[in-house]
């Protein structure tokens, strides 16, 4: 018997790896639902690589979450959802209020409506959602003399006189960084995280009044072939791989120093896939990631070595409000409930992301466009 999945956003980056690995299943029958907004997949979106690696796997619909009749249209018949639809990006997020959340909230908000609205004759089993580790915002860390804290932010003012360090809210100690569980309190400190946070309240509130089971992942930063090139406000690696490819200089926020968690799309696909048929993932919030934290100027110089760019790369102590210090996951959960590890080390996928990039069209023009955008409202400051 076979298993219909709507995957909404699913032409998007995460969401296009987890059709293709879907159609390797026979007891799969795919659906998806995406808007192929030109941010992601430009001018002519039905030739776009994500578009062009999924049409032939699955039964397309273009349409926006935003639109009810089509997502009720989506959902006939369909025993599983894999919500992916979604803005993304921090930085824009704070000047695109709106956008943001009319397909975040909204988007998903249209799927229960037209669920409700089915009753006894409501087919869905499960719903899982893509979150992201946004909503910890800067996460956990250890205080010398206030043992496990969770800090709101970095101050302006500091980060304005080249400390990027996180300090502790209450005696403004340096604090040591620790990873990430679950149950971390949420301090989300975008509008994309808000967002985020929203959504998975959501889910745990309507999935249990309308007896559905439900997955949520907190994705860390995922990358991988496929991700957009044509996406200024998401990415470093595309935003690098493009500049690098130009031999054009890097601007490296801040002081170099800032980490994140890296995790190859491919990984973070079968993960997913994996939670629709195991139970014990129900009622879950699993965090994806490889427990390793990278610094930004690490990323950047292994990439411009894989290119063999001549880019400098300056540490300019520019910065952006909003952004978050350091983030490595607890990933323990994950090996627990669904024996996930990373299969693909973070230097294995960088060079086949490289090799990837190669072939595809570059564009750096709107990188500079975006960063004049978040300076007009405030939300990015140069030194």
């Amino acid at each position: 018997m076979t298993t219909k999945i709507l995957v909404t956003g699913g032409a998007g980056f995460i969401g296009s790896e987890i059709v293709k690995q879907l159609s390797a299943h026979d007891e799969y029958e795919i659906r998806v639902l995406d808007a192929l907004t030109k941010q992601i997949h430009g001018n002519n979106p039905e030739k776009s690589y994500l578009f062009q690696s999924i049409k032939d796997c699955c039964d397309f619909i273009r349409g926006d979450v935003r639109d009810f009749t089509t997502v009720q249209k989506a959902l006939e018949g369909v025993d599983v959802v894999l919500h992916l639809a979604a803005e993304t990006g921090t930085g824009q997020s704070m000047y695109m209020i709106n956008q943001y959340s009319e397909v975040n909230v909204m988007g998903l908000s249209n799927i229960f409506q037209a669920l409700s609205l089915k009753g006894k004759s409501n087919t869905i089993r499960k719903v899982i959602l893509s979150s992201s580790r946004s909503v910890y915002g800067e996460g956990k860390y250890q205080c010398p003399n206030c043992g496990v804290v969770y800090p709101r932010g970095r101050k302006t003012k500091d980060m304005m006189q080249g400390d990027f360090t996180m300090h502790c809210d209450k005696c403004n100690t340096v604090l040591t960084l620790i990873p990430t569980t679950e149950d971390s309190k949420t301090t989300p400190n975008s509008l994309y995280a808000f967002t985020k946070l929203s959504q998975e309240m959501m889910i745990q509130t309507m999935c249990p009044a309308m007896d559905i089971d439900y997955t949520i992942f907190r994705f860390q930063n995922v990358y991988g072939a496929g991700q957009s090139l044509k996406n200024p406000y998401t990415g470093i690696l595309s935003i690098f791989s493009s500049l690098l490819l130009d031999n054009k200089d890097i601007n490296i926020f801040e002081d170099g120093k800032e980490s994140r968690d890296f995790i190859h799309v491919k990984d973070v696909a079968s993960a997913v896939i994996k939670s629709i048929n195991t139970a014990v993932s129900n009622g879950e919030i699993i965090n994806l990631g490889s427990g390793i934290g990278t610094s930004v100027i690490e990323i950047a110089e292994t990439v411009k070595r894989i290119y063999g760019s001549t880019s400098n790369l300056n540490v300019t102590g520019d910065f952006r409000i909003g952004d978050i210090a350091h983030n490595v996951a607890d990933t323990q959960k994950a090996r627990k409930l669904l024996d996930f590890t990373p299969s693909i080390s973070l230097q294995e996928g960088l060079t086949e992301f490289c090799k990837w990039v190669l072939g595809q069209e570059t564009d750096n023009s709107r990188y500079e466009q975006s960063l004049t955008e978040m300076e007009r409202s405030g939300m990015f400051i140069r030194k």
